[in-house]
């Protein structure tokens, strides 16, 4: 008996959610097998929701309502030939709504989805790539031996095989697939294409895989949860803190990096790529420790972070300033500045941490709040927010990591909203006293512009919250000092002068204000004519503040193809690096192994940065 076969069979034939989801399932499979297969359309509701993660549409898609869903369908199934639906556990129910785990085959992968039902009708349905089924990951029964049973002359160690990749490849043989950018992001997609025996090589300017973390500000961690960062294939140990210090966080991503068996070029920086249209490759430039060097991958992947280069203001009189000034992303710390006037503009994460670690080191700081910004506490983010999926209760629930990332994902962004504004009406509630303190100091708060709060701030526009972990109470009590609704109109050698005609002596400007969209490092290492080709990264263009529209339902090119042939755009936070990594390292298989991988629904661009 096959597993599947096992896994019906230990399923209850008589629980109503089961029966109702089958029935579906059988329906859905027929009009799929019919002369007709857009009738599977009429299976959703009029306004129902499809995503799709690579699985149909070789893309990441959202269809919205029966039309576009009927036009998915015409377009793909007849390549896709979608096979074999099977409810995969017992389905559940509440408030009318039944949720259903899915497997499913296609003509070159296995699937997984997750379904939700009203009355008999789907209003969400996920579909995701699991593995291709011709090159599966060898892990589990497929995994290696490691050692080779026998007598043989020319045997090379595992040793020998990794020392001999390491001294080739990028130099007598190319790898396939180039990422620039050694951080999490970077680290976690390469160990997926390892898995899937893809040629890889990721660089990063910097020396050793963690230095990234290693470099920033002392007091730096993890604001999100440990059940929440998990890497691919490596979870965290179960002793691990549940927010990671930075420090920590750079170890293991170095030790990572060695397990995993990664090719790792650090010291090395990028000074040029160009897309060779005859040789379908590009053409990359790179300088490690020194000797420059010419790679010529199939595919380049950018994987810089969510964000691009760091946003800097022009202020007039910056070049008269006497004291020191720089991004926040170049804070060393506090610790050089007892006793200094510090001036920190921004009112997001990084102006909190870093004006916090200031005053720790009994610095003068003053935090410019140039517009608003949602706080949550971290306990109450954990408690009401991300508790259902991603905590201990939640392991000790049955939850895995896995199934986290798979519900987080199943919920249509149009929708997410109405998921996310009731959590944060109870946050409002819980912490109402909190909230009154900082509305008293002048503090400018928000929940987003329909009151979903942080995760949808972070979707539209990468910007405007922080997630407290102790500074909010130093703004609310006046030990960091505050001014909000204003900016620096002009630097003086030893002052700056704000937009209210407010002057403040300053020693240290901290600039805490973003980074600029990822397709920035595009028009550095690449061009400008293919930054402007593929547009804007991040974003849905749900019409909010720094996140114009038109609606487009997905992140803007984030793990899925641009208009610029063989270039990818991979980052997010640890959470979406390691979901969205899956996918797209199984994009970049199929077309190494020469799969057809007909994209559907590429977005035009509507935004160039």
């Amino acid at each position: 008996m096959t597993q599947s076969a096992t896994k019906q069979s230990a399923l209850s034939t008589t629980h109503q959610p089961n029966v109702t989801v089958t029935q579906w399932l059988e329906k859905l499979s027929c009009a799929f097998h019919s002369n007709t297969p857009s009738d599977a359309a009429f299976l959703f509701e009029e306004d129902g929701y499809w995503r799709d993660l690579v699985a149909f549409t070789w893309n990441i898609k959202t269809l919205e309502g029966r039309t576009a869903i009927l036009d998915m369908i015409n377009e793909t199934v007849s390549h896709v030939r979608p096979t074999n639906w099977q409810l995969d556990e017992d389905a559940t129910e509440k408030d009318g709504v039944i949720d259903a785990w899915i497997t499913f085959d296609t003509a070159v992968a296995k699937g997984r989805a997750y379904l939700r039902l009203r009355d008999g009708l789907a209003w969400t349905f996920l579909t995701t790539m699991v593995e291709l089924t011709d090159y599966p990951e060898k892990r589990n029964k497929r995994r290696p031996k490691g050692a080779e049973h026998g007598a043989n002359k020319n045997r090379q160690t595992w040793l020998e095989k990794r020392q001999h990749e390491e001294m080739t490849l990028g130099y007598t043989e190319q790898p396939y697939c180039l990422i620039i950018g050694g951080g999490q992001g970077g680290i976690g997609l390469a160990a997926r294409l390892r898995q899937l025996d893809v040629p890889t090589i990721v660089i990063d300017a910097l020396p050793k895989p963690g230095d990234t973390w290693r470099n920033r500000y002392k007091s730096l961690s993890l604001h999100d949860p440990i059940w929440y960062d998990h890497m691919p294939y490596l979870p965290f140990p179960e002793n691990w803190p549940v927010f990671t210090p930075k420090d920590k966080i750079g170890d293991w991503l170095e030790m990572y990096t060695k397990v995993m068996e990664i090719n790792y070029w650090g010291s090395t920086r990028c000074t040029s790529a160009q897309f060779d249209e005859e040789k379908q490759e590009w053409v990359v430039n790179v300088e490690r420790d020194g000797v420059t060097l010419t790679l010529r991958p199939k595919q380049l992947v950018l994987a810089t972070g969510m964000s691009g280069i760091p946003n800097i203001p022009e202020i007039p009189g910056m070049d008269t300033f006497e004291g020191e000034q720089h991004h926040s992303s170049k804070h060393p710390g506090g610790e050089a500045y007892k006793g200094k006037k510090c001036i920190v503009l921004g009112g997001n994460n990084s102006a909190h941490d870093i004006c916090c670690a200031l005053w720790e080191n009994e610095a003068d700081v003053t935090m410019i709040q140039r517009s608003s910004t949602h706080i949550i506490k971290s306990d109450s983010l954990m408690e009401l927010v991300l508790g259902g999926l991603y905590s201990e209760e939640a392991v000790e629930n049955g939850m895995t990591t896995y199934k986290a990332d798979m519900t987080f994902a199943s919920i249509p962004f149009q929708i997410m909203p109405q998921f996310h504004i009731p959590a944060y009406q109870a946050v409002a509630e819980k912490d109402k006293d909190f909230y009154q303190r900082l509305t008293d100091a002048g503090f400018l708060l928000d929940f987003g512009e329909d009151g979903s709060g942080l995760f949808m701030k972070y979707l539209r526009r990468g910007s405007g919250y922080y997630i407290d972990v102790g500074a909010s109470d130093l703004v609310a009590n006046g030990d960091i000092k505050l001014k909000s609704g204003v900016s620096i109109e002009r630097i003086k050698p030893k002052s700056v002068v704000l937009t209210d005609g407010t002057e403040l002596e300053a020693d240290l400007i901290v600039y805490a204000t973003g980074f600029g969209s990822m397709n920035g490092w595009a028009a550095k290492i690449i061009s400008q004519d293919v930054a402007d080709k593929v547009g804007k990264c991040w974003g849905m263009g749900s019409n909010t503040a720094k996140d114009p529209g038109p609606w487009e339902g997905e992140l803007r090119n984030m793990w899925k193809p641009t208009h610029q042939e063989a270039l990818w755009f991979h980052g997010g936070n640890l959470h979406q690096s390691r979901h969205y990594s899956q996918y797209l390292s199984l994009q970049l298989k199929a077309r190494m192994e020469g799969i057809e991988t007909p994209v559907y629904g590429m977005e035009p661009v509507y935004h160039l940065r």
